[in-house]
């Protein structure tokens, strides 16, 4: 993750924690939703689960895991589409239970090939 004295998000610049300190709370299944947001422009790419293990990995290669529900596996984004997504600030939330991944990400997000997951508006 980047050590940038300037990093400002939403207004102001976040406090500094260790992941130990985070206290990231999951839920009853191990999981914590991580919301995947794209640096510079903000557009958010996609939403997805960490459990403890893909969370210290994420912290420890610079690159995001994941733990997929649907296949009760870890993952690391874009491993390969060669599309990996590069972590630049990792942010959790006042409850401790949401997690922001602000990344560089080179190609789509989305399985589908999309940019980001959020390709569909829901309309009446």
């Amino acid at each position: 993750m980047s050590q940038d004295n300037e990093y400002i998000y939403a207004g102001e610049a976040p406090a500094r924690v260790s992941l130990d300190a985070a206290r990231v709370k999951f839920d009853a299944a191990g999981l914590v939703p991580c919301v995947v947001q794209q640096e510079g422009s903000g557009e958010v790419l996609m939403v997805a689960w960490m459990n403890a293990e893909s969370l210290a990995l994420t912290v420890k290669t610079g690159t995001t895991w994941f733990w997929s529900r649907s296949r009760q596996e870890l993952w690391n984004k874009g491993a390969t589409s060669g599309n990996m997504q590069q972590v630049k600030h990792l942010l959790v939330d006042c409850d401790a239970d949401t997690l922001v991944a602000v990344v560089d990400s080179p190609g789509p997000a989305c399985h589908t090939g999309h940019r980001s997951c959020f390709f569909r508006e829901i309309e009446d």
